[in-house]
């Protein structure tokens, strides 16, 4: 039988984020949200009460797929700019019911254009300018907001060997105060199959998962374990 989060609330950020260049354009990346809405349910059936913060477009949760108490414990909290979810974050931790824990899952903008027009850039210029700037690093407000939220952060590089991504992972963890990371590398992601590391601060891997489904249940477990009275 699955361990239980019966009562415990729990905030996950999942998907994209989008910066405007202009009126109709804008940069964003390549985070679909399906690993997060995966947790959200996997949360939901172990009986918590989830607040999921959503990027646009990002996959999550319908009513459909869900029995009746399992939707009437999710929160669906739409962002789309990083402004809009550190405002969403601030709001959500600050409050007086804040979060047992924190899933970041969220694919942060590193970096945003310093400006953004209003109208749209005509199509005809030969060139577009464009200059970037770094982004709020949100993760690292979320202890200042809620300290004492059990926070698990999400680390993605791209063509690393295991223990480099460890590394870097556990690296991470620490800069953020996190109390544990899920690391993982983009050239290994494929639709269902999602191999991640689960590492904790004194840099041991606890875990191992080969799927968005078994991250989720991995995560959920150690969630478990960690909110459990005493």
């Amino acid at each position: 039988m699955a361990a239980s989060l019966a009562g415990k609330r729990i905030l996950i950020t999942s998907g994209p984020t989008r910066a405007n260049l202009d009126a109709v354009r804008y940069i964003s990346n390549r985070s679909t949200g399906r690993l997060g809405a995966r947790i959200a349910v996997e949360a939901l059936e172990r009986g918590a009460q989830v607040a999921l913060v959503a990027g646009a477009e990002s996959a999550v949760p319908s009513q459909a797929e869900l029995p009746g108490e399992q939707w009437a414990r999710l929160r669906i909290l739409p962002i789309e700019t990083v402004a809009e979810l550190m405002e969403t974050l601030q709001r959500e931790l600050t409050g007086p019911e804040p979060p047992d824990a924190v899933v970041h899952a969220m694919a942060v903008l590193d970096y945003v254009p310093e400006s953004a027009s209003a109208e749209k850039t005509p199509s005809g210029r030969n060139e577009w300018e464009i200059r970037l700037v770094t982004a709020p690093k949100v993760i690292r407000s979320i202890k200042e907001w809620a300290p004492q939220a059990y926070l698990v952060q999400f680390k993605l590089e791209v063509a690393k060997s295991d223990e480099r991504l460890r590394e870097i992972a556990l690296a991470s963890l620490l800069a953020n105060r996190a109390d544990l990371v899920v690391a993982n590398d983009l050239q290994r992601i494929r639709d269902e199959e999602h191999p991640a590391l689960i590492i904790a601060p004194d840099g041991a891997v606890l875990s191992r998962p080969a799927t968005k489904s078994e991250i989720a249940r991995e995560l959920c477990d150690i969630l478990a374990r960690k909110l459990a009275p005493g």
